[in-house]
């Protein structure tokens, strides 16, 4: 590792994000330590992490608002994707990192810092996308990360800290490890370790527990403009307002629990706990719009572009040639998926249960089986020859060889 002098540390307020402040200007002679901390919508004190960065030794703190961007560049290119790693996970977490390493790499260049730092360790994916993505947005930049590195257990990481003056956590440490952002809320480590513990109800904070949930359904309806979402019942909404409202009304009903097994990059499986009411139904939604208004070679297509894009995403690679290549097929997509999206909430289940759009490819005198029926029946006898072609040669040809094989 080359020496630094500058450096624009991705700052969370927790332990290690504080310690990694002290530990390089003392151990990795690191000169000036500016904090950047990324204001996600995680709903915390921001100012306390502003003031804790400088009680730590940072020569200055940073907090930026970026939830406006985060879901419009974002969350919503991510829903025009219908991304969800391994046909579960809706990238909650995943999609800030890019974002977060933009701004530490924007930053870096203002200030003339000559490396950006994180607090990540060598056994999650986090490392890989931000390492990643700052070497793809300015390869000039050094790359540090200390905890990585380190070698210290929770407790002498804390008591080295002490050292510098940062105050241990006053109250006991959560044995969970928990992310939030306005998207949603990823959860692991403690008893979630052994895979057959039903997660306890007190790690949940987004969604309620189907026995708390309403005894009768809710609808919601989403409208979607060019594949972004754009209204909820009705009411045009700016794009932080639509996440943060649908949250609340999904989540009231206990939809957007996932739990599961997931295969992180770096080659281990992880117990995974995640809560995303919101992206749940926008997904689910804006997939339905889809089948309404793209042909079905185009949707039958673009689902093996949304497993790719949503690997891409897990995997660090936002700021990739091959990712910048599948938005211009998706943003090609996107162009005639507008309309209107009815969903039942109800008991952790959300059910598309109507839709309407403009651009609807749904012909209701062809689908119907009524008297108003145009559809050619006769048409279908001379198309069925044709499509079955290949088949009734192969066959005639197999029935061939066998009974020449059965003479021999």
């Amino acid at each position: 590792m080359g020496r630094a002098k500058k450096v624009v540390l991705a700052y969370s307020g927790g332990v290690d994000t504080s310690v990694c402040i002290p530990y390089l200007k003392h151990e990795w002679g690191v000169e000036e330590v500016i904090a950047l901390a990324a204001d996600l919508g995680q709903k915390e004190e921001l100012e306390a992490v502003r003031e804790k960065a400088l009680k730590s030794g940072a020569s200055e703190s940073l907090v930026v608002d970026v939830k406006e961007v985060f879901v419009k560049d974002y969350a919503f290119s991510a829903i025009q994707a219908n991304a969800v790693y391994e046909n579960r996970y809706p990238l909650t977490t995943a999609l800030a990192r890019p974002l977060i390493a933009k701004l530490l790499v924007e930053t870096a260049e203002k200030y003339g810092a000559d490396a950006i730092a994180h607090g990540c360790t060598g056994k999650g994916n986090d490392q890989v996308r931000f390492d990643v993505s700052c070497a793809a947005l300015n390869p000039n930049l050094k790359i540090l990360a200390p905890a990585r590195e380190w070698g210290m257990s929770r407790e002498e990481t804390i008591a080295y800290g002490e050292r510098f003056g940062i105050p241990a956590p006053v109250k006991k440490s959560s044995p969970y490890s928990i992310d939030k952002n306005l998207l949603g809320c990823s959860i692991e480590a403690g008893i979630l370790e052994d895979p057959q513990v039903e997660p306890p109800e007190e790690i949940f904070q987004m969604t309620k527990a189907i026995a708390d949930t309403p005894d009768n359904p809710e609808y919601v309806e989403i409208g979607f403009t060019k594949g972004v979402p754009t209204s909820l019942n009705g009411e045009q909404k700016n794009p932080v307002e639509l996440i943060a409202q649908l949250n609340f009304i999904a989540g009231n009903h206990g939809v957007g629990r996932i739990d599961m097994i997931e295969n992180r990059l770096v080659g281990i499986k992880s117990r995974e706990i995640y809560e995303a009411p919101a992206m749940v139904v926008l997904i689910q939604a804006h997939r339905d719009l889809e089948s309404l208004t793209l042909t079905a070679d185009v949707t039958h297509y673009k689902r093996g572009v949304e497993e790719t894009y949503s690997q891409l995403i897990y995997n660090g690679l936002w700021y990739s040639p091959l990712k910048a290549a599948l938005d211009g097929f998706i943003r090609e997509t996107q162009q005639r998926v507008s309309g209107t999206i009815a969903v039942k909430l109800f008991k952790g289940n959300a059910t598309v249960v109507g839709r309407r759009s403009e651009n609807s490819l749904y012909a209701p005198d062809l689908a119907t089986y009524g008297s108003e029926d145009q559809f050619d029946h006769k048409a279908a006898e001379g198309f069925i020859y044709i499509w079955g072609l290949p088949t009734r040669i192969w066959a005639r040809q197999t029935r061939k060889i066998n009974e020449s094989s059965s003479f021999s």
